[in-house]
């Protein structure tokens, strides 16, 4: 029973961190163009670096 008293904290922590990552990534716009790099994949252009 004592170790509840760790574990839940510490999950709850571990949970928090991974909520601030994710608003993180969708703050920094990390998900604005999922058909860009599904197509930049499968281009022949190697010569022209990737569009920002």
């Amino acid at each position: 029973m004592n170790v509840l008293v760790i574990l839940i904290p510490a999950s709850l922590v571990l949970g928090g961190l991974g909520l601030a990552a994710f608003l993180w990534s969708l703050r920094a716009n990390q998900y604005d163009d999922l058909d860009g790099d599904a197509w930049r994949i499968l281009s022949e252009n190697d010569d022209e670096p990737p569009s920002e």
